[in-house]
């Protein structure tokens, strides 16, 4: 039987990972779980790959992932500053990557970082925003502030449905 780790403690834990040593364990006990499924090469998943596989699929896709491969420091480092919370149009205030929390995407903590979107996603503070009052993570371009006009009007808005849940 499958167990679901990526719940609002899970959030919590790595919103928390900073301040208590509590919070790290339980980052880094779930982070080893292993999922109940395998891989191809017949080894059990953990929670850290199947979280930088959806981070890959869900924010990597112009980087030529395959079907099934996990983002690494590279990858996440390179789309950290793409995401952002709000609706179509962009605001500076709302930037999803929090420099005080990640200033420097790096072998330490890209999991991390690619954690906390995901959590975040499942049963965090944006699961929340995006129910209660319709803003959602957009994927933008490394500085949408100066982005051309062209590339405004290019851009591609894409929904991605949460499952029901989350909050375990």
């Amino acid at each position: 039987m499958e167990k679901n780790f990526i719940d609002r403690k899970f959030y919590d834990s790595i919103v928390n990972f900073e301040d208590s040593d509590e919070a790290q364990d339980y980052y880094y006990w779930v982070m080893n779980s292993e999922t109940g499924k395998l891989k191809n090469d017949g080894q059990s998943e953990t929670v850290r790959e199947l979280i930088l596989r959806v981070y890959a699929m869900l924010f990597c896709e112009d980087m030529e992932y395959g079907n099934g491969e996990m983002a690494g420091p590279d990858e996440v480092a390179d789309t950290a500053d793409r995401l952002y919370i709000g609706s179509v149009g962009y605001d500076s205030e709302h930037w999803y990557r929090m420099k005080y929390h990640f200033p420097v995407i790096d072998d330490d903590n890209y999991d991390r970082f690619a954690a906390l979107v995901i959590a975040d996603l499942r049963a965090g503070e944006l699961r929340e925003t995006v129910v209660n009052d319709g803003e959602m993570l957009i994927v933008g371009e490394a500085d949408p502030l100066h982005m051309t006009a062209q590339q405004r009007k290019n851009q591609k808005t894409i929904s991605i449905d949460l499952p029901e849940g989350g909050a375990s």
